[in-house]
């Protein structure tokens, strides 16, 4: 876990990085620029050093990102290389959208349960690989050992037994019904989800999910997951309108050369054979 103003740096560093991207200037320069910007009292200074001596060699800074384990965490390095991936749809602006978000809610302090709940809808709502992608969320050092047992759970269970019931029989809202049922709770199971989280996860079983997620953000407060906006159509529309006027040009001609006394069809014709000789 690193400190408060590292996370505060590193959600400008992403957030910037995204800005200059979306500007159409060169990776590259923007990380020199950066390392100017970055508070010279952080590590991420030295990270970004690093980051952009990988990116001249090999083109990706995922790679860089996973020798840094010790700054990175596994689900950054993770959700930057399905952003760098060819064969993926995964868009590098919304990953570095994820990330700016992330880390600015780390560094408002952010609590195990809801981080996870924001790293797992971002995985759900991108259809990124769920088997690898909660691999990554496991190594996380905000998890202790009782969170990791229980997300390797939800990795060999999700798609087959509901996330809500998941959710919900590892709440507090669940225990205290075994309860007053005078049903002991299990051993070695710790309860990772408050009461609201429980009831939210018990009125959202049968229901799509996305409504459950919709619900715990309300509720919680973390950072709304980015999500892939639809291509603006209105870029193409001036080239298209531009195509239209002239074809009704050429039409219009047309029409006044056949009310002139006919249309010229030699002026449709190639050059004749004489001529190219």
């Amino acid at each position: 876990m690193l400190d408060r103003e590292e996370y505060v740096e590193q959600a400008h560093f992403f957030g910037v990085l995204r800005e200059r991207l979306k500007e159409q200037h060169p990776m590259q320069d923007t990380l020199v620029l950066l390392r100017e910007e970055i508070l010279s009292t952080t590590k991420l200074p030295m990270a970004i050093d690093f980051l952009a001596s990988e990116l001249r060699h090999s083109g990706m800074l995922s790679t860089a990102m996973a020798r840094l384990a010790h700054y990175f965490t596994p689900f950054q390095t993770y959700v930057m290389s399905e952003a760098e991936n060819d064969e993926g749809r995964f868009d590098l602006v919304v990953a570095l959208d994820v990330l700016q978000r992330e880390a600015a809610y780390r560094a408002k302090g952010a609590t195990a349960a809801s981080l996870f709940l924001y790293e797992f809808e971002v995985l759900c709502r991108n259809r990124l690989s769920y088997e690898r992608g909660l691999d990554a969320v496991a190594a996380d050092p905000i998890f202790d050992d009782g969170w990791r047992t229980w997300i390797n759970t939800v990795r060999r269970q999700i798609g087959i037994v509901e996330f809500a019931d998941l959710l919900y029989v590892r709440s507090e809202t669940y225990r205290q019904e075994q309860q007053q049922r005078g049903i002991s709770p299990e051993e070695g199971k710790p309860m990772l989800f408050g009461d609201r989280e429980g009831r939210i996860a018990r009125a959202s079983r049968q229901k799509d999910p996305l409504l459950l997620f919709s619900a715990l953000h309300r509720q919680l407060g973390y950072p709304p997951v980015p999500r892939p906006k639809p291509p603006d159509e209105s870029v193409q529309m001036v080239p298209q309108l531009l195509r239209r006027m002239n074809r009704l040009e050429s039409r219009v001609k047309m029409i006044e050369e056949e009310h002139r006394g006919g249309i010229d069809l030699e002026q449709f014709y190639g050059p004749s054979d004489e001529e190219k000789a």
